[in-house]
């Protein structure tokens, strides 16, 4: 079974696919979004080519799991996914997805790695394969 999972952002959402044998997840480029609102043409291409049965949105939270300013958006922008394309999307707890991105990214190529504009998809991967962990699928 595919899934594809995003880390939203405002700017940024990061995109990974992956498949529930193996829970693993493989880091796609990122989508731009303006204000949070992506270009919904981009997310249909790559509902087309890899079919997923599932979608997962990162859902962030504060360190004691109370919501915060970005929690309502990435709410609506799962809502959104569902309503648009008409399949399950599952929101899950992301903390700290960006932060674990971060080191995998620097312990395997180094600082100048960070830069890059990669690691919203590694923080995907990050939550798609803690999702894949959690779940019986």
């Amino acid at each position: 079974m595919i899934v594809i999972a995003f880390d939203f952002g405002l700017k940024n959402i990061g995109v990974a696919v992956g498949e529930n044998l193996l829970k693993k997840g493989r880091a796609l480029n990122k989508l731009s979004a303006k204000n949070g609102s992506p270009n919904w043409n981009n997310i249909k291409d790559l509902l087309k080519i890899w079919k997923p049965k599932y979608l997962v949105v990162g859902l962030p939270l504060n360190i004691d799991g109370t919501k915060q300013d970005m929690t309502k958006k990435a709410e609506k922008f799962a809502y959104l996914l569902k309503c648009k394309f008409n399949i399950f999307v599952d929101l899950h707890d992301e903390r700290l997805s960006t932060k674990e991105a971060r080191s995998l990214t620097f312990n395997k190529n180094g600082f100048k790695a960070l830069k890059k504009e990669k690691i919203h998809s590694i923080a995907a991967v990050v939550i798609l394969e803690s999702w894949f962990n959690k779940n019986l699928y």
